[in-house]
């Protein structure tokens, strides 16, 4: 089993005005098990917070990594942690 797991990413590169968190979200719901949102930041990066088995976690991190994600991801950073919880499925903020 899993360890419970809570990521926090920010993506950068041309990531708002195409879909990104409409997508992120889809991502998240797909690979299951997870909950927390995405975000547009005011510099232009998209906050993900991601709260899950470990496993879900990073298979939401390879897929922001990835090559199939809307729009131009020119990196990702994050953050990993133990889960805070209060999160009601995976939003779009």
């Amino acid at each position: 089993m899993s360890e419970e797991a809570r990521l926090v990413a920010w993506v950068r590169g041309h990531v708002q005005g195409v879909g990104f968190r409409w997508f992120t979200r889809a991502a998240a719901l797909e690979i299951g098990g997870l909950s927390g949102f995405a975000l547009n930041l005011a510099d232009g990066r998209v906050q993900v917070v991601a709260e899950g088995s470990r496993t879900a976690c990073q298979k939401l991190l390879d897929w922001l990594e990835g090559s199939d994600t809307p729009g131009r991801v020119d990196g990702v950073t994050e953050i990993w942690d133990t889960p805070r919880g209060g999160y009601d499925g995976f939003a779009i903020r």
